[in-house]
């Protein structure tokens, strides 16, 4: 039942974020504001998917390497990507190196690159839900791990085509590109989301 907590200036934030540099960094210029274009959002559902399993500081402390590796996850350029940079991405210590979640995000860009310009914006972002009825988190109990909208969103995806989106890794993806607001009822981002 953690409330939000104060960190080395004084400020309330979400307690996750008071774990590192890195963490305050990402929740306070990052987290929970909203995130558009194609490319920007594959890129958060390409990094949300290899957190599974994971810690996210993990990935965090990785995205320039994963960046560099995965051509700034521009799709068209992903979906380009051969055999060789597949071999070439699992060799890359940059990055997470596991062979279901590359071949997924290459999969995924192929998938996406058919796609109409904005198609994947539009898809996602039909998914956030009403805030008005949604209840102001208050501690980090309060705050799900899947929505009805979130498992509504990973059946979209995958019955487009786009693999390891499961509903867990879909509502951290709406967390995190604002779709939802999570910061804590105290947390002084709550409602920066613009």
């Amino acid at each position: 039942m953690t409330a939000a907590q104060p960190g080395a200036d004084g400020a309330l934030r979400c307690p996750w974020s008071l774990a590192s540099e890195d963490y305050t960094a990402y929740h306070d210029e990052e987290w929970g504001r909203p995130v558009h274009g194609d490319d920007a959002l594959y890129e958060r559902l390409c990094l949300e998917a290899f957190q599974s399993g994971l810690s996210w500081i993990t990935i965090l402390r990785r995205r320039e390497g994963f960046r560099r590796a995965f051509a700034d996850f521009k799709i068209a350029s992903v979906a380009a990507f051969t055999d060789a940079d597949a071999a070439r991405l699992l060799a890359d210590p940059g990055i997470i190196r596991n062979r279901a979640k590359i071949a997924a995000t290459l999969t995924n860009a192929r998938v996406l690159a058919d796609w109409s310009p904005g198609e994947l914006d539009a898809l996602i972002w039909s998914y956030a839900p009403d805030p008005g009825p949604r209840p102001v988190p208050r501690t980090l109990a309060d705050v799900p791990a899947i929505t009805d909208e979130s498992t509504a969103l990973s059946k979209a995806l995958k019955k487009r085509g786009l693999r390891f989106i499961g509903p867990t890794t879909a509502y951290a993806m709406m967390q995190a590109c604002g779709l939802v607001d999570d910061h804590l009822a105290d947390c002084t981002a709550r409602g920066s989301g613009g």
